[in-house]
């Protein structure tokens, strides 16, 4: 066979390739549009390794069980919320700014007599002193806001995702959100409003088991990549699952962070 014929055989291959991946992302794109709430139950990631040494949730719940006020930042749906707040007496507040998820979390939230806000978790509509502990699993935070709304004596605790996570696909999209080390801007920030700081940080690997899995995340992370189109990107995503496919699945690298504060009496 020619070699003109050869590299038509390998185009018409990478045109089949690219029409597959489509179809086989349709119904995640579908999934994706129509996603409220905050709960990825669907998705098939397994991990490859230990999880962080700390449980984001049985610490909120400790906390929220010795306070007397709460808020929750970034609270989306209310699903971790809904769960932190078993055996707890305290007022609870809950912030979500998109508007899908805000009547989610009121319809969710409703039954334990939580209050949900739809603002900015960077500007706080709250008076001064008002809570006694801050809550904030993956939500943006304004650390000069969060000592504000802090009664003396109180506490924040936040996990968030590390600024380097996933750090293996940003070489194939290198026009991700640059959002900064967070992880040590939140403890300059918290320390120089007069907050203690204990902070700890832990890697993973997981492998999602289909290029659809992990197309779906992307599309609800769009903070990461807000251009992000699957149909236009197919190129770059197949170059994802060439590059970090394995027998297990896609597999890239979790960052996780655990920030508590506490501000002095």
């Amino acid at each position: 066979m020619s070699e003109v014929g050869m590299s038509e055989d390998g185009m018409g291959q990478e045109a089949d390739r690219r029409a597959r991946a489509l179809r086989n992302l349709e119904p995640h794109i579908r999934r994706a549009r129509s996603f409220s709430g905050w709960s990825f139950d669907d998705v098939d990631a397994r991990p490859l390794e230990p999880g962080p040494p700390w449980s984001y949730e049985a610490l909120a719940r400790d906390a929220a069980r010795q306070a007397r006020s709460v808020l929750d930042l970034g609270t989306g749906g209310g699903e971790v919320l809904e769960r932190v707040l078993s055996g707890s007496t305290a007022s609870v507040v809950a912030t979500e700014a998109w508007e899908v998820n805000a009547p989610v979390a009121r319809r969710r939230l409703a039954p334990l007599g939580v209050r949900v806000v739809r603002c900015s978790s960077l500007q706080l509509p709250f008076r001064d002193a008002s809570f006694d502990l801050v809550l904030d699993r993956h939500e943006e935070l304004n650390p000069s806001e969060v000592a504000r709304v802090l009664a003396p004596g109180g506490r924040l605790v936040t996990q968030q995702c590390g600024h380097d996570d996933w750090a293996e696909l940003w070489r194939i999209f290198p026009e991700r959100t640059e959002f900064g080390d967070h992880y040590q801007a939140y403890q300059s920030g918290l320390r120089a409003a007069g907050l203690s700081v204990t902070a700890t940080k832990h890697y993973r690997r997981v492998a999602y088991r289909t290029l659809g899995d992990l197309t779906y995340m992307l599309l609800l992370a769009s903070w990461w990549l807000p251009e992000f189109d699957p149909a236009r990107d197919v190129d770059r995503l197949l170059a994802v699952e060439d590059a970090l496919g394995t027998p297990a699945g896609i597999v890239v690298t979790e960052s996780r962070y655990l920030l508590i504060a506490d501000k002095p009496r």
